[in-house]
């Protein structure tokens, strides 16, 4: 490409080489992974992140169980194009595959640094496109934004945001094509790519490219019909670019409109002291918007409005827009305009990225006009005092921020002074840029260094791939049975989406997109989740396993990764269970809708009664009754407790989902139970059987004041559940196939009622009897039902991702545009030139 000149590739590799040694040294000052024993998988990096890459890398390599359309390894099947679209929309998610599967938390990091360089790569592009100057001034800009605060406190464990701090300069560039009347299928390429590779930060980009594309117009001030010519080629190429990523994003977009809903929030903006404070190197804080980019890049942005080597409406114009766009950052309409219109549950200064690559621009401005003199550079060091003594009164300035500022600005000062001073001095000019180079890179360590300590203070974290994982996936491959009967991972999780990890088919998943449908149906069946619901959790219960085909269940002791629970030594187990197929027939289905109680909710979905459920009696540390049915913590040598009667030999359940704590029958093994308002709900718990006595006595021991419910005791008459299971077995599918986004079933003769398929009934199932047509799928409880059609013996559903075809008329649509307005104009450069016309030559007169 022409405009990829010399300086530009020099500066490109320079910014992504000090990116990559930055970064890997904040980690290595850190000990965190690779580099240290601490863990970098914190929150939803190990969580979901990790997680979800270890399952694209088992699609790549055809050992996914499924395909694109349906994950059927979580909630027990998942639609899975929303996930793509919203973790790994990324082209460069694919390099995981190049690594090994139990190597997958270095894959992660290692496209994370690989994001990182390249959004200092673009940023150095985009600045020398802009205006010329120095090409290691812009590789050292292109690094102070590719490692900003944002980057380095927030995106770092949030992967797929670092596709937002690639598209910005990017956009920014399309938008310069635009001006120019350029490149507009490249620039349409690089809308889809980016808002296929993370929409959401696709969507902030583009809104700050659009501020820039402005800012621009206003400066170069071309005629009215220009400008009104460049703004419509920008729109034209951005919605082009949307459309044909539309496909993708459409079906996330609906993916949202299902998912359970989360905490509506009022944004709250944080104190003035708070956002000078995170300018500043080697603060954090969660929940404040980090806006660091080096003190190099924010003494020149605060010396580009007195620099009197810029034209005023250059320094005025990039000044203005820094400041509007600081501005917006902390007013209500214009925060939920940034978050395309909801208040994230998270961070609420997600779009931060956007006002340090403002900064950064500004800076660049600044120095590619000359070295701001004495006087400018006075101005913002005076700047600089104000902006450190506002945030001397935030509690996130700590001790050893001033041990980091302290060099940061000496550094920056001292590098900028030396390189006014050196006019043709060669070593003078060395000197300095080896001193901004160094300063640099010293303080981005040192922040890094600092927001990784911090996290692992106050996020959940989880430990890589290690010998646990090699035990469960090991264990998890033995059993499977797939689709004859579900493995799940078991209740003793290691992280959020341990069915992706370590394999396996389970009621596990968490993800922004979880459905509605599969968390109120596992709520209403005693399940537990956190995140407040949207991360649902495996349900340790016979019952539910027969529901859902759960054949083989695994047992691991509690993950000594995390702190919350008491270390166990021992082996994986799996138990295992004969359960009726995928598909099931129910002749007379109970359409009663669920009520409060989760035993009489799973006996609707099983279709037999198999619990007792008895009156329960609370009892506080004193051993009196409790009529509230609260329990705290207390002093007393012996805890609340709950006493009840069971039939002899039945299989005793606690469904307790506002207690946290331990609880244990009398002599037998604790149960751990997790409640936190709003954050968290504790799942039922097995705690073992009822003695001869039919007495029982569980002992609480709560880490925090809960309440146990009426009904809290259910006891499973096992003879029972069996037989139920073999009723089912006996009505239910001879054979089950199972290939990504569809499921056949070959019924017995004569089956009536309904089929039920043990998988939840999320938007997008449609089914047919026999040869009959699709129809959408019905609901019985949750579940997928399909009325039978008098003597149909085979049954099959299809999975159709809702705003599939939407989306893709909209790209279809907008590929056909971009074809006719582009290959016309391509034939035509192609088309060799005509010949020019001559005249015949004349003869001379008088010739023979």
């Amino acid at each position: 490409m022409k405009a990829v000149t010399r300086p530009v590739r020099a500066a490109a590799l320079l910014a992504a080489a000090l990116t990559v040694t930055a970064f890997c040294a904040g980690d290595l000052l850190a000990r965190s992974f690779p580099f240290g024993p601490r863990t970098r998988g914190v929150n939803d990096l190990g969580n979901q992140y990790v997680p979800f890459h270890a399952h694209l890398w088992d699609l790549l390599h055809g050992r996914a169980g499924g395909g694109l359309l349906v994950n059927w390894r979580s909630g027990y099947g998942a639609s899975f194009l929303p996930d793509l679209g919203t973790y790994l929309g990324s082209p460069f998610a694919l390099l995981v595959a190049v690594f090994p599967r139990d190597r997958i938390d270095l894959a992660v990091y290692a496209v994370t640094v690989l994001k990182t360089a390249c959004a200092a790569a673009a940023m150095a592009w985009l600045l020398l496109t802009l205006r010329p100057g120095r090409w290691w001034a812009a590789g050292l800009l292109g690094a102070s934004y590719a490692l900003c605060g944002w980057s380095v406190a927030d995106a770092s464990y949030n992967p797929m945001w670092l596709d937002g701090l690639i598209a910005l300069p990017l956009l920014c560039l399309v938008g310069e094509w635009a001006l120019t009347g350029r490149r507009r299928a490249l620039g349409v390429l690089i809308v889809a790519l980016a808002w296929t590779a993370n929409f959401y930060t696709a969507y902030m980009a583009t809104l700050g490219a659009a501020l820039v594309l402005l800012l621009r117009l206003l400066l170069v001030r071309p005629p009215r019909r220009q400008a009104l010519a460049t703004a419509g080629r920008a729109a034209l190429t951005t919605a082009l670019g949307v459309g044909l990523a539309a496909p993708l994003v459409a079906v996330v977009y609906f993916g949202t409109r299902h998912a359970h809903p989360g905490r509506v929030r009022r944004f709250t903006p944080v104190p003035a002291e708070d956002v000078a404070a995170r300018l500043l190197p080697a603060t954090y804080g969660f929940g404040s918007p980090a806006l660091y980019v080096g003190l190099t890049a924010l003494l020149l942005a605060l010396a580009l409005p007195f620099h009197r080597a810029v034209p005023v409406p250059v320094r005025a114009g990039w000044s203005a827009l820094v400041l509007a766009v600081a501005l917006s950052l902390q007013w209500g309409p214009t925060h939920l305009l940034w978050h395309a219109f909801a208040t994230p549950q998270g961070s609420g200064y997600r779009q931060a990225f956007v006002l340090c690559g403002l900064l950064v621009l500004a800076a660049w401005h600044a120095l590619a006009y000359g070295v701001p003199d004495r006087r400018a550079l006075g101005a913002a060091t005076a700047l600089l005092a104000l902006i450190t003594a506002a945030a001397s009164g935030s509690a996130l300035v700590r001790p050893y921020t001033w041990w980091v500022l302290a060099p940061a600005v000496a550094g920056a000062l001292g590098g900028l002074a030396l390189l006014s001073r050196a006019g043709r001095r060669a070593g003078l000019a060395a000197l300095a840029v080896v001193l901004l180079l160094g300063a640099q890179a010293g303080e981005t360590a040192a922040t890094s260094a600092v927001a990784t300590r911090l996290r692992l203070g106050h996020l959940d974290d989880y430990a890589p791939w290690g010998e646990r994982q090699d035990r469960q996936a090991a264990v998890i491959a033995e059993a499977d049975g797939w689709p004859r009967y579900r493995t799940d991972p078991g209740r003793e999780q290691t992280v959020g989406n341990d069915p992706l990890l370590v394999g396996g088919e389970g009621a596990q998943y968490y993800s922004s997109l979880t459905s509605d449908v599969l968390s109120r149906t596992l709520t209403a069946l005693g399940g537990g989740w956190t995140s407040r619901g949207r991360n649902v959790q495996s349900l340790d219960n016979a019952v539910t396993d027969v529901v859902f085909s759960v054949g083989a269940r695994v047992h691991s002791p509690p993950d000594p990764h995390q702190r919350y629970l008491s270390p166990a030594a021992g082996p994986v187990t799996v138990t295992r269970r004969d359960v009726p197929p995928l598909v099931t027939v129910r002749a007379a289905p109970d359409r009663s809708p669920f009520g409060p109680s989760p035993y009489r909710n799973q006996e609707l979905l099983l279709g037999s009664r198999v619990y007792t459920v008895p009156r329960v009696t609370v009892h506080d540390d004193g051993g009196r009754p409790v009529r509230s049915r609260r329990v705290g913590t207390g002093d007393a040598r012996t805890g609340p407790s709950v006493t009840a009667r069971c039939p002899a030999g039945t299989h005793v359940y606690l469904w307790a989902p506002h207690f946290s704590g331990t609880a244990r029958l009398a002599g037998g093994a604790p149960a751990r139970f997790r409640f936190e308002v709003p954050r968290n709900r504790a799942a039922m718990a097995p705690l073992g059987t009822a003695p001869a006595s039919g007495r029982l006595r569980i002992e609480l021991s709560p880490d925090r004041p809960g309440r146990v419910p009426h009904g809290a005791v259910g006891c499973l008459d096992t003879a029972r559940l069996d037989a139920a299971a073999a009723r089912l077995e006996a009505a239910g599918a001879t054979g089950v196939s199972v290939s990504d986004g569809t499921v056949r079933a070959e019924l017995p003769a004569g089956s009536r009622g309904i089929a039920v398929v043990a998988a939840p009934r999320i938007a997008g199932w449609r089914c047919a009897t026999g040869d009959g047509p699709e129809r959408p799928a019905d609901d019985y409880h949750g579940l997928i039902a399909v009325p039978l059609d008098p003597g149909a013996t085979s049954l099959t559903c299809t999975f159709h991702p809702p705003g599939r075809r939407l989306g893709t008329a909209v790209g279809a649509a907008s590929l056909l545009t971009l074809a006719l307005l582009t290959v016309p104009t391509a034939v035509r450069r192609r088309r060799p030139p005509a010949p020019p016309a001559t005249s015949p030559r004349r003869r001379p007169t008088g010739a023979c």
